[in-house]
Parts: C-alpha cells; structure tokens; sequence
C-alpha cells in the first residue's frame, strides 16, 4: 500500500498525511492533483486478492509522488463492478452511485482551486460512469481520465509478451503485473485457466449454463504469467502516465 507520510526525498504527497495548510501550499505552488481509482472488493480468482487493483492504482501514483509535484488524494476503492458480485466478497455500486460518488469527490479537489486533476483508474468498467461524470463537471477541462490499460505503450506491450490465447480478468497479463509490483500477495499455486469467454457481461461461479461461466472467477492463463512479464507492463503503464505531465497544464 502506499507510504502516505510526506518525506523530503519525494516532490509530491498524499493529503492524508498532510495537514490541510500544507495542502493550501502545495496547491498554491501548482501540484497536480490525483485521484486513484481502484476497487478494494472485487474478485481476482483464487490467487490474487480483492484489493488487486487498488494495489496497481496506489503503486503507480506511488511511483508519481515519488518523482513529481503531485498531491495524490485517497483512493475510490468502492465503484461500478457488476460483472463479479457473483462472487463472495465483492462488491458493486450502482453507476449512478459511483458516478455521483466521485464527481462530489472531483468538486471538493477542484474547489481547492487545483490547475489541473488526473483520474487514474484501474477498472474497465468503471471507465464510461467516470467519462460522463467528467463531462458533467462545470470545470471539466481541468480533468483528465487516465486509464492505465489504455495507453498506447501498455497496449503495445501486451501485444509483445501475451501468450495466453483469451485474456480478460486476473490473466496472465494482471498477475504478471501483480508479480512485478507486490509479488508478495499472489499465490502461484492457485492460479488457474479458463479459456472461455463469450463477450461483456457478468461473470458467474455457479451455473455452467451462464454465458461467462467461469468457476474460479478468472478469464484467461495467469499459470504463464512472470515477473519480467510484470516489469516490462509496469514500465509502458508509468511512459504512459509521464506522457500526461508533458501536456500543456
């Protein structure tokens, strides 16, 4: 999880180790605001835990605070996850939950008087509620959705190291990325395939004649997955996050 004490070392900080003047400050001195977003409660297979990808979210605004002025606020760790509430221990808002949820969140960021915002989500699903949200906002322009397995570097990434033949959820590509970042909570004798996958739609445990059957929760081949795998995903993810600060604020 993320180091929310201030240090010397890093350019940027978490707000919730700060003290609100300090927050004042560092807005008046044109940090760039961010807002993680990441689920906490939602299934990963048996392998990976619920909390995968606010681990991936906090890791890479990790990485920002530690190299540039940034005020990282704390993550949305509930969203909009209907295809997995099938599954013992996840969780789902109503799109409109989440969507009315974080554009509150937005408005108290943009009130601080922040020159720019960057949303950085880790969802698929959550992408469409969090774009109308943004398009909603008074001050829209100052927003930026940033989703981390969109970039054209990632993408590109994906498509050299991918064996595994259908990839969607707790895959090889998400557990090789876990393997890179917090090796520590994947447990590789657990990790399974399963191969089928019809399209969008809710995945379910328990009945073969679901059209995302899937019992262990997983869509695709995380036994390929690797470190190196991770390494080389992590790093087109982060050249693609940098790419945003080169933007004219």
């Amino acid at each position: 999880m993320a180091d929310l004490n201030p240090s010397p070392g890093k350019p940027g900080a978490w707000v919730a180790g700060l003290a609100w003047p300090d927050v004042e400050s560092r807005i008046a001195a044109g940090a760039t605001a961010i807002l993680p977003v990441g689920a906490a409660c939602k299934e990963h297979g048996p392998h990976l835990p619920l909390n995968t990808d606010q681990i991936q979210a906090e890791w890479l605004v990790e990485q920002i605070v530690a190299r540039r002025n940034v005020l990282a606020w704390p993550t949305v760790t509930y969203g909009y996850y209907p295809a997995f509430v099938d599954y013992p221990g996840s969780c789902s808002l109503s799109k409109k939950t989440f969507a009315s949820a974080v554009g509150d969140i937005l408005q108290g960021i943009l009130g601080t008087g922040a020159r720019r915002v960057l949303v950085v989500n880790t969802g698929i699903s959550t992408i469409a509620p969090l774009q109308q949200v943004i398009s909603l906002l008074e001050d829209n322009d100052r927003v930026t959705l940033v989703n981390v397995y969109a970039g054209p570097r990632f993408r590109q990434a994906q498509a050299d190291i991918e064996e595994q033949a259908v990839g969607r959820h707790a895959d090889e590509i998400e557990t090789s990325i876990m393997l890179a970042i917090a090796p520590h909570v994947v447990d590789r004798a657990r990790a399974t395939r399963w191969l089928d996958y019809a399209g969008s739609g809710p995945l379910s445990r328990a009945d073969p004649a679901a059209r995302n059957y899937s019992p262990s929760g997983v869509i695709g081949d995380p036994t390929l997955a690797s470190r190196e795998k991770g390494a080389r995903l992590v790093q087109a993810i982060l050249d693609d996050l940098d790419e945003f600060f080169e933007l004219p604020s």
